[in-house]
């Protein structure tokens, strides 16, 4: 299993801390998302991935892109390890909400290309491009402090008392959170869950300082 990552991807931080849940090895192969242009941009990469973006897992042959379908892969694939989804399915669909609000609603909003189009397209300044930041990391933690403070069992966890999609999502999106130095006490619930959580094993190896592409 080779999975092609860049250290500071929020991305690619869920699918490292979903391959450390599950115990499964794999190779870690380093695609710096600045230098020399971008090697995402490299048209050897581009033929793994095409939209040029980290992660990608290649697993038998197959290559997987994005990160909520890689690790939807690896529940269907290797259903003998630790789950990640519940067994009913509301459960399930609770859970993936949680996930895709931060995947899909957050993140994207403010990942790297955008906040770079931000001031080098649309002439904004730093100040400015951190302020749209703050703005809808606390839009989306607004939404997750309700979610959690409903779904969790254990004031742990972002739903039950288990490890879940959830909370493999939740970690990267708080971890740069407070690289942008964004206040988490209106969100007592899940900075509680993501402390946690920070602490098990599985998500301390997959933390940006703990790759092998670190800076």
């Amino acid at each position: 299993m080779k999975l092609y990552s860049f250290f500071r991807s929020s991305a690619a931080y869920r699918v490292r801390i979903a391959l450390n849940v599950k115990g499964l090895a794999y190779e870690y192969v380093a695609k710096h998302l600045r230098r020399d242009g971008g090697e995402q941009l490299k048209p050897e990469y581009r033929a793994i991935q095409p939209q040029a973006l980290v992660p990608a897992l290649e697993d038998g042959g197959a290559v997987i892109a994005q990160s909520l379908a890689i690790i939807e892969y690896l529940e269907e694939a290797y259903p003998q390890t630790p789950r990640l989804l519940p067994t009913a399915a509301a459960e399930r669909a609770i859970v993936r909400a949680i996930a895709q609000a931060i995947a899909c609603d957050i993140h994207p909003l403010n990942n790297l290309r955008v906040l770079n189009y931000l001031k080098s397209r649309m002439g904004q300044s730093e100040e400015a491009t951190n302020a749209w930041y703050r703005h809808w990391i606390g839009e989306g933690f607004v939404a997750l402090e309700l979610w959690i403070g409903k779904h969790s069992a254990d004031g742990k966890h972002s739903f039950g008392a288990g490890v879940t999609l959830a909370d493999v999502c939740l970690v990267p999106q708080v971890y740069n959170a407070r690289r942008f130095q964004i206040d988490l006490a209106p969100y007592p619930r899940l900075a509680a869950v993501s402390s946690h959580l920070e602490t098990l094993p599985a998500f301390v190896a997959a933390r940006p300082e703990a790759q092998p592409d670190k800076e």
